[in-house]
């Protein structure tokens, strides 16, 4: 949270903070960290409206979202979204935002089917998920903010523009900004298609989605356990410090 204060002070708009990712299968532990950062927050007389709480797109933590969101009006950023199950549950849960992770699925992808020289844009697996999830919202009339995330090449980049949010690292901006071409909008509320089917969400639903997925369950189990290493990391230099 002070880490976070400082950042309120250089930038606009939201300071994302990460809820505990040891809390990830807890819904009541994950909604008590979140008021608990917010109410840290408003100490330094920052308010919520600054705020996005970051948890991993778990059920339970889609769960705590939906409380968060519409019973405190706290914003939330649902992290390690794989696929399209995770994003409509996070969008039926009123979400403010969620992250889906572009180059983390593509690494499965390339791994799993040996792939040496990656794909096209247009075929890259984590460009084809982020852009069926866009659709998926925009054909459905979710405000949940799609925000492409884990960009492994500037290729995945362009072939998401148009998509409502993406978080770009400063390698990839800059190499954007030295480029003469032209860049042309490949996601568009005008194009979506009519033959999208609705799901009906539900925890079975989810679940058995994610079973039958597992890249998706695989990438999402590896990121809590690595959310959590960082954590643990940060503990023992507090630690040390104090």
């Amino acid at each position: 949270v002070n880490f976070g204060e400082k950042i309120t002070q250089i930038v606009p708009g939201y300071v994302s903070t990460e809820v505990d990712a040891r809390l990830s299968f807890d819904t009541e532990a994950t909604i008590a960290k979140a008021l608990r950062i917010i109410d840290l927050y408003a100490q330094k007389n920052i308010p919520k409206s600054r705020i996005l709480i970051k948890i991993a797109a778990t059920w339970e933590g889609i769960q705590a979202a939906k409380i968060l969101e519409n019973e405190h009006g706290i914003s939330c950023n649902l992290t390690l979204i794989f696929s399209q199950v995770q994003a409509i549950a996070c969008a039926e849960a009123n979400c403010t935002l969620i992250s889906p992770f572009v180059g983390r699925i593509m690494d499965w992808y390339k791994k799993r089917d040996g792939v040496t020289d990656g794909y096209a844009p247009k075929d890259d697996p984590g460009v084809k998920s982020v852009s069926e999830i866009y659709k998926y919202y925009k054909k459905f009339g979710y405000d949940t903010i799609v925000m492409g995330a884990s960009f492994r090449n500037v290729g995945e980049v362009l072939e998401l523009a148009g998509c409502d949010r993406l978080t770009i690292s400063p390698k990839f901006l800059q190499e954007l900004t030295n480029s003469t071409e032209v860049i042309e909008q490949k996601l568009q509320k005008e194009d979506i298609r009519e033959d999208i089917t609705k799901i009906d969400m539900n925890e079975q639903t989810f679940r058995w989605m994610m079973n039958e997925d597992a890249m998706a369950t695989e990438k999402l189990s590896e990121g809590i356990r690595n959310f959590t290493k960082d954590i643990i990391s940060l503990e023992k230099v507090v630690e040390s410090k104090v």
